[in-house]
């Protein structure tokens, strides 16, 4: 299936490894031209290196929690690709531990990283889709915005994504622009972190999968890069608003729930 991505232009934040890196590694192959961010300069140029091996790509340093660093970034990325057309608010993380374990900086930062900057991130964004006659955005939420589970503070700040799409629907649908989010189930991939957690636990790995997982199986990188990669096309035009589940229909968000 034709997606019609041929030509759009998109910013990906946390493009630099992980979903991120494999979304934006999809969207060059669909035809897209692709602009990332992140933190790390050494990461993001050996990914930018690897981008270019799929299409025209380019790269931004930024920490997504300044949001006037986030900012220059979006405008950078709209300058490097000439216009933006889609969004991807992928960042994202936590801070501290379980409730007892953590901080209000830790709360306050855990919020930043994941929904504050999804909010800034689409202000951004508004501007320059609107030149382009509309858009599309995709904030990466996560089952644990809908499944308790571990943290709390990145549970909360998740369930807040998956809130904030559904109201950015509304609010920019006049504007042309689309807002869903996309909520991963635990994915497994190559030097992801459930790789390396089975590294170290195979056995507690591969009871995980077989006890949480119908199809016995974690969900793999293509099936979240397809899947976004749709949401962000022509073809989903009826698709707003929307809280996609790519999680293999997984029952508990992690192996070590709320619990060592």
């Amino acid at each position: 299936m034709d997606l019609g991505l041929r030509g759009k232009k998109a910013f990906v934040t946390g493009g630099s490894a992980g979903l991120g890196l494999g979304i934006a590694q999809g969207l060059l192959r669909e035809g897209a031209e692709v602009a990332v961010c992140g933190r790390d300069r050494d990461r993001l140029e050996a990914a930018v290196v690897s981008l270019r091996a799929e299409g025209h790509a380019h790269g931004v340093i930024a920490d997504v929690t300044d949001a006037g660093a986030l900012g220059r970034a979006v405008d950078a990325s709209v300058a490097a690709l000439g216009g933006l057309d889609l969004l991807v608010a992928n960042a994202g993380g936590a801070a501290g531990g379980g409730l007892l374990d953590s901080t209000p900086d830790d709360w306050a930062h855990t919020f930043s990283l994941n929904v504050l900057h999804a909010a800034h991130a689409v202000r951004c964004a508004v501007p320059h889709m609107e030149r382009q006659g509309g858009g599309a955005v995709l904030i990466i939420a996560s089952i644990t915005g809908w499944k308790p589970g571990p943290t709390s503070s990145y549970a909360a700040a998740k369930a807040a994504e998956i809130h904030l799409a559904a109201t950015l629907a509304q609010e920019l649908g006049p504007r042309g622009i689309r807002v869903n989010a996309l909520s991963p189930g635990s994915v497994l991939f190559e030097g992801g972190g459930w790789e390396r957690f089975g590294e170290r636990h195979p056995e507690r790995l591969a009871a995980f999968a077989r006890d949480d997982f119908p199809a016995g199986r974690l969900v793999t990188l293509d099936e979240v890069r397809d899947v976004a990669c749709f949401l962000l096309s022509g073809r989903a035009s009826g698709v707003n608003g929307a809280d996609v589940r790519v999680d293999g229909a997984q029952d508990h968000p992690s192996a070590g729930r709320f619990f060592p």
